[in-house]
């Protein structure tokens, strides 16, 4: 488990790092905020493109962790080209290795994710869960502050290179990884298509998974909007645009935070509960940061931590129970592109809102959150066919007993 923590942490800082260290060498080099911008969407959305396909394949894989292993190579490779290709190469060609590179970048967050179960099994999983989340906090925290840092003391290709070598350096620890059972391997696998298919039935029918899915799609979008703004609320309400970071830092700080506490002290709460909470958590505490009072604003950001951090564990904690252990891998990755694409449509709806008014803005984002919280309530459950799989929950997750009448799913038993 301290290997995993180790290689998830470095390799999620490394990403982390990279959007803002791209940005900064894409401006540097061609002094133009659309092409930067453009090396920064080329590989956001090949991630969000990607997740489906690199999850099945891993799910395909005896021993995934060696195929995790070369995506983080060729992720933190793909780097160095564009490092390498800006101001040398068409740019149109830099950004096609963005794209191409960004494919891989689900291997980051789900790919390493869905491969926990078999690193802390049984009781040990729950309190896994919550440090596996804790690697986002801290990477969402130190990422863009060592890009930035680094920018203004090496320049902008040196926080490419240390984000690249960030990621690189996890590739032990993804070799190591343990494989399936030999149970697991038996048997004749389908086409890659066929099980591209089966992952997506799962997301959708298992209806737990389906609304966990859906909420923290709109929680992102609402996240996304709430990042766009941050640079106003700096400048308006603190006095400087750059004060916008603290603000984001805060949110990251309490998120992990309440991850450490979470870890500690495991909560006998369901994980669906947690989710929901979360949801309107977010949604109370964007409403507050609308009113625009500088005290308000900084509570306000804290809360939003406190709703994101555990909220994504029970998300974590939520999928580890629905998947078939033969589609986990893309059940994870799917939903990290799902998440990714929530999170930029948020951002890109956000940008002129926020020119016609911030508090509306903040506002509308509040109510993203409180859609999120609604959404999730108003899945019905336990009717029959739904494909919750209640009979088989991940080890270490408590299961929910079948309501009469439910039917239970023979995809996941041995």
């Amino acid at each position: 488990m301290a290997s995993y923590v180790a290689g998830a942490g470095a390799a999620r800082t490394g990403d982390e790092m990279s959007g803002p260290a791209l940005m900064l060498a894409g401006f540097a080099v061609a002094r133009s905020a659309s092409d930067a911008s453009a090396l920064l969407a080329g590989i956001t959305v090949a991630a969000a493109a990607g997740g489906p396909v690199l999850g099945a394949v891993l799910d395909r894989q005896q021993r995934p962790g060696r195929l995790l292993a070369a995506a983080l190579v060729l992720y933190a490779t793909g780097l160095v080209a564009i490092l390498a290709g800006l101001g040398r190469l068409p740019f149109t060609v830099t950004v096609v290795i963005a794209v191409l590179t960004g494919s891989l970048g689900p291997a980051l967050s789900g790919g390493w994710t869905g491969q926990l179960p078999r690193v802390a099994a049984g009781d040990r999983l729950p309190r896994a869960n919550a440090l596996d989340a804790m690697t986002f906090g801290m990477a969402s925290l130190a990422g863009p502050s060592l890009a930035g840092g680094l920018a203004e003391a090496l320049g902008a290709s040196a926080a490419v290179v240390v984000s690249a070598a960030l990621i690189g350096s996890a590739a032990p620890a993804a070799w190591a990884l343990p494989g399936r059972p030999v149970r697991a391997r038996g048997g004749q696998r389908g086409s890659l298509i066929g099980d591209l298919a089966a992952g997506t039935r799962v997301i959708v029918t298992r209806r737990r998974l389906a609304r966990a899915t859906l909420l923290s799609v709109l929680c992102s979008a609402a996240q996304g909007m709430l990042t766009v703004c941050a640079p106003l609320l700096g400048e308006r309400v603190l006095g400087g645009a750059g004060r916008g970071a603290f603000l984001l830092s805060c949110a990251a700080l309490s998120a992990l935070a309440a991850n450490a506490v979470l870890a500690r002290f495991p909560w006998s709460t369901a994980p669906d509960s947690i989710i929901w909470a979360g949801a309107l958590i977010q949604a109370g505490a964007l409403a507050l940061a609308a009113t625009g009072r500088p005290d308000v604003l900084v509570l306000a950001l804290l809360l939003t931590g406190i709703g994101e951090g555990p909220q994504l564990t029970a998300l974590f904690a939520v999928r580890h129970r629905e998947a078939p252990d033969r589609l986990r891998g893309q059940i994870f990755t799917t939903g990290a592109s799902l998440k990714i694409t929530g999170f930029a449509s948020g951002a890109a709806i956000a940008g002129p809102l926020a020119a016609w008014s911030l508090p509306g803005t903040l506002a509308t984002a509040a109510g993203v959150a409180a859609v999120a919280a609604l959404v999730f309530r108003a899945v019905p459950l336990g009717a029959a066919g739904s494909g919750s799989p209640t009979s088989c929950p991940a080890p270490g997750i408590p299961a929910t007993r079948p309501s009469p009448g439910q039917m239970t799913d023979d995809t996941c038993k041995p």
